[in-house]
């Protein structure tokens, strides 16, 4: 395995988009993204401009704190956003039929601790941390193989 990670400061909710829509065209069907971060970190922000950057026609795209997942048809694959905040152990996410989204679908998991051992180790790790300065995100990425790591080299933020 070739693991690297890159840490970003993101000064406002414009660079996080921006994030998003570089890493957007570089997914395809069975990539997991896991979104890691403390309530208010920007995990819903980042996902729905990722998504919002998919899609063929721009649509609302709502937080799945109570729905767990929303879907979306991309051109080319299905997008699975979760919010997986509510669970309480790694069986009700297996009850939601995640593990098959996870190799036909591009899944964005927010909360991602909650699939204990479900959560794929080949996924792509995203953690956002606020800062002291208002509007301040950090945004770590942690690519655990060389699918990954080529996607973080590509991106141009």
């Amino acid at each position: 395995m070739c693991s690297c990670s890159i840490t970003i400061t993101l000064a406002s909710q414009d660079e996080t988009a921006r994030l998003a829509r570089a890493l957007a065209p570089c997914l395809m069907a069975g990539d997991v993204i896991l979104l890691e971060g403390a309530i208010g970190a920007g995990k819903s922000f980042f996902a729905r401009a990722l998504i919002l950057s998919l899609l063929s026609e721009p649509e609302d795209i709502p937080s799945p704190t109570f729905t767990l997942v929303q879907t979306y048809d991309a051109p080319d694959f299905e997008i699975w956003h979760c919010d997986l905040y509510r669970l309480t152990s790694p069986y009700e996410a297996q009850e939601l039929g995640l593990e098959d989204a996870f190799e036909d679908a591009v899944c964005l998991i927010e909360w991602p601790d909650r699939l204990g051992n479900l959560a794929p180790q080949d996924a792509l790790v995203l953690t956002l941390e606020t800062t002291d300065t208002p509007q301040t995100r950090r945004a770590t990425l942690h690519a655990p193989n060389s699918h990954w790591r080529r996607i973080l080299e590509s991106l141009n933020v």
